[in-house]
Order: C-alpha cells, then structure tokens, then sequence
C-alpha cells in the first residue's frame, strides 16, 4: 500500500554552517568592531548576542541570510525572548524547529480527515505517516497538506509505492 511520512526536519550541518558563516561576518564587520555582537549553535538552539535589541536585529538578520543561501527555511526559527545580560549587553535564543509537535500533527490528521479523501493518517512520534491504496490520492493529500499548513516547513519522505 502506497505510503509517505509528513516531516519538520531541518538539515543541521546546513544551519550549523550558516551559523559559522554568520559569526565569520559578525567578526569582520566594522559595525560590530569592539562590541559584544556574536551568534553561536549548541545542539538545536541558536543564542545571538549584541550591546542592544537594534544590533540582535542586525545579527538574526545575518543569520537569515545565510541560511537563505544555504536553502533552509527560515520558519525552522522560533525566537526566544530577550534577555538582559550583565552590564547593557542582552542575548537573545532562537529554537531550531525539528519534528512536528503533537497539536501540528492533530491538525495534519484532522485537515486529512476532513477532505474525504481515501487515505489514512497516523501519528508517529513527530511526523504523520499517510497512507491510500492509490498513488494519486497521496498526491493530493501532499498539495492539500502544503496549502493549508503554510505556516509549518514540512516535507515529505519515505514515498513508497
């Protein structure tokens, strides 16, 4: 039976590179010449740091740019709020998206439910696995998943026949 999971899962070496890349330029810029402006990744959480929320800005703005290039979408970002740290500097964290959270999935399951089409939708774990005796119907699950859900980065694996 024809099936495929629905993912959210960034490529880590890709936003780990974007990252080093972001802090080469942070180090090189002669607006951040004698400031604390930095950006450093641990694990899947981004932490900027700058002298004021106007240089966070400029440096989540690198960031973005870098992951642009690098082809990783910028919705995988969840900021944090921000946090004043010693003295007037402040730091800001930036949660890197990695799975489909449990009310995303509901929605996912829900929406496919909802569309009448012959095809089956299962939580598991973080992504939703959908499956239909036909081919043609899990593409038009995927069409309608992209539509409704285009808040989410998700993609698609595991297409099997």
């Amino acid at each position: 039976m024809p099936s495929f999971d629905t993912v959210c899962e960034p490529d880590m070496v890709e936003v780990k590179n974007a990252v080093e890349n972001a802090a080469k330029e942070i180090g090189t810029r002669f607006d951040f010449k004698g400031t604390s402006a930095a950006i450093e990744l641990k694990d899947k959480e981004i932490t900027v740091f700058g002298d004021a929320d106007f240089q966070l800005q400029q440096v989540e703005e690198i960031l973005r740019n870098k992951l642009a290039k690098r082809n990783v979408d910028v919705r995988f970002l969840d900021k944090g709020a921000v946090q004043k740290i010693g003295g007037d500097k402040v730091k800001q964290a930036i949660k890197v998206r990695n799975g489909i959270a449990t009310e995303d999935g509901k929605k996912i399951q829900k929406l496919i439910k909802d569309s009448k089409l012959k095809v089956q939708a299962a939580i598991q774990g973080d992504a939703v696995r959908v499956t239909a005796p036909k081919r043609d119907d899990l593409q038009a699950v995927m069409a309608l998943v992209r539509k409704e859900m285009a808040d989410l980065p998700l993609s698609f694996d595991n297409f099997r026949d």
